[in-house]
C-alpha cells in the first residue's frame, strides 16, 4: 500500500501543474504564518525593517516574476515544440515532465504569488508592523531562490530543446523504467510463464486505449478480500479495446472492483512501460536516417544509447523478493520485444547505410553476450535478422565484404 501511494505521489509530482501548485501553496502559508511569529520579534528589528522597507520590494517582485513566469513559459512550449518537430511527436510526452524546468518555473510562480500575496495583506491591514520582520526574512529566502532558479534556467536554456537534451531526457525516462523492471518483473505481481486458466472468469478492459500502468496493491486488496486470483494477460504498453480481457481470475469478481487498478488512457506513459522510452529513441533514430533529414551521427547515436540501457538492464541486480502478492500472475517482458521496439526502426530504415548497420550489428553482438541469457538469445535473432535486411539493401561490393567481416565475429 505504501510503495502504492509513493507511485502515485511520483506521478503528480511530475506534472507541472502540481509542483506550481506546491510552490504556491508554500508562498501562501508562510505569507499567512507571518503575524503568528510577532510574538518572538525583537523590538530593533521591528525599526529596521517596518512595511516602508519592505513594500516595495514586493512590488518588484510582483511586477518582474509575471513577466519573468510568463517569458519562460513562452520559451519552453517553443522548445518543446522545436524538440518534438526535430525528433518524434512521442517525445514531447516525456519533454513535458523535465524536472528542472518544472523547479523552476515553479519558483518563478510562488514567488510572484508570495509577493502578491503579501502586498495584497498590507494593504488590507492584516500585517502588524512586527509581520513586517517576517516578510522581510520570507522576501530574502524568496530572492535566494529565485536568484538559484535563475542560474540554473540560464544553463538549462542553452540545451533545452537541443537533440542532445531530448536524447538524454528519452534516455533517462527509459533508463527509469527498465531499471524498475529489474527490480520487480511483475511489478510487484508474480511474473511468471504459466499458462492462463482456461476456465477462469475474464476480466474485461473498461475502455479502449493503452495500459498506462497496474496498480499491485489495489488489485491485491480486493483478490484478498474475495479470496482470489488474478492472471493478468496484458502488460503496461499493450494496447486493448474496451471489453477485451485483459485478465482472468479463478473466482468471480466483480469487473469494477478490479478495473480501477488497470488504468487505461489514449496514449502511453514511461513510467511502467518498458518499451516506450525504447520505441521513442529508435522513432528518433529512424527520423535521423529520414531523406529529409540525413543523419546517420543521431541514428548511431541512438544505437549506443540503446545498447547502453540494455546492457545495464541485463547487468542489474534481480534482488529478493521480486514480487509482493502470488494472488496477481502476469507474464514477464518478453526480451524479444525488448530488441524489436529498441532496433527494428533503425535496422528496416538503415539497412542500405553501412556505418550504420555496422554499429547495430557492434551493438548486437555485444548484448549477445550479456548475462540475461533471455535476452542474448533475442540479441543474436535480431542479430539474423539485421544481416538480413542488410544484405538485401547494400549493393555495392566492398561494403557487402565489411558487412560479412562484422555479421561473422559472432
Amino acid at each position: 500500500m505504501i510503495l502504492g501511494l509513493g507511485r502515485k505521489l511520483l506521478r503528480l509530482s511530475r506534472r507541472l501543474s502540481v509542483r506550481v501548485v506546491m510552490m504556491a501553496v508554500l508562498a501562501l502559508v508562510g505569507t499567512a504564518a507571518a503575524p503568528l511569529l510577532t510574538g518572538i520579534i525583537p523590538d530593533g528589528l521591528t525599526e529596521r525593517f517596518g512595511r516602508d522597507a519592505v513594500l516595495p520590494v514586493l512590488d518588484i517582485l510582483a511586477s518582474s516574476m509575471l513577466a519573468v513566469t510568463t517569458f519562460s513559459l513562452g520559451v519552453m512550449v517553443q522548445a518543446f515544440h522545436t524538440a518534438s518537430g526535430q525528433a518524434t511527436p512521442r517525445a514531447f510526452r516525456i519533454l513535458v515532465q523535465d524536472s528542472t524546468t518544472q523547479t523552476v518555473l515553479g519558483t518563478f510562480v510562488g514567488s510572484f504569488l508570495f509577493a502578491l500575496t503579501a502586498i495584497v495583506m498590507y494593504r488590507a491591514g492584516f500585517l502588524s508592523p512586527e509581520s513586517s520582520v517576517v516578510i522581510a526574512l520570507l522576501t530574502g529566502v524568496t530572492i535566494t531562490l529565485i536568484i538559484v532558479a535563475i542560474l540554473r534556467w540560464i544553463a538549462h536554456l542553452s540545451r533545452l530543446g537541443s537533440m542532445d537534451h531530448t536524447l538524454d531526457l528519452c534516455e533517462r525516462a527509459a533508463a527509469e523504467a527498465l531499471g524498475d523492471a529489474a527490480r520487480e518483473p511483475g511489478f510487484g505481481a508474480y511474473a511468471t510463464d504459466e499458462p492462463v486458466p482456461g476456465d477462469g472468469h475474464p476480466l474485461a478492459a473498461s475502455q479502449t486505449g493503452h495500459v498506462t500502468s497496474i496498480d499491485i496493491d489495489s488489485l491485491d486488496s480486493v483478490l484478498t478480500e474475495r479470496d482470489a486470483t488474478l492472471w493478468l494477460t496484458v502488460r503496461p504498453g499493450d494496447f486493448v479495446l474496451a471489453g477485451q480481457s485483459v485478465g482472468v481470475t479463478d473466482r468471480k469478481v466483480d469487473d469494477e472492483e478490479l478495473r480501477g487498478g488497470i488504468l487505461i488512457a489514449n496514449a502511453r506513459e514511461q513510467e511502467q512501460d518498458t518499451r516506450f522510452g525504447l520505441t521513442v529513441l529508435a522513432e528518433i533514430g529512424a527520423r535521423a536516417l529520414s531523406p529529409g533529414v540525413n543523419d546517420p551521427g543521431t541514428a548511431i547515436d541512438v544505437i549506443k544509447r540503446q545498447t547502453r540501457l540494455l546492457w545495464d538492464h541485463a547487468r542489474a541486480e534481480r534482488t529478493e523478493p521480486l514480487h509482493r502478492t502470488t494472488r496477481i500472475r502476469i507474464a514477464p517482458q518478453d526480451p524479444a520485444a525488448l530488441l524489436s521496439s529498441a532496433y527494428d526502426m533503425v535496422i528496416r530504415d538503415g539497412a542500405d547505410r553501412i556505418e550504420v548497420m555496422d554499429e547495430m550489428l557492434r551493438a548486437l553482438q555485444r548484448i549477445a553476450s550479456c548475462e540475461d541469457p533471455g535476452l542474448a538469445g533475442a540479441a543474436r535473432n535480431k542479430h539474423d535478422y539485421a544481416v538480413r535486411q542488410a544484405r538485401a539493401a547494400i549493393d555495392f561490393d566492398e561494403d557487402r565484404e565489411r558487412l560479412d567481416r562484422r555479421a561473422a565475429e559472432l
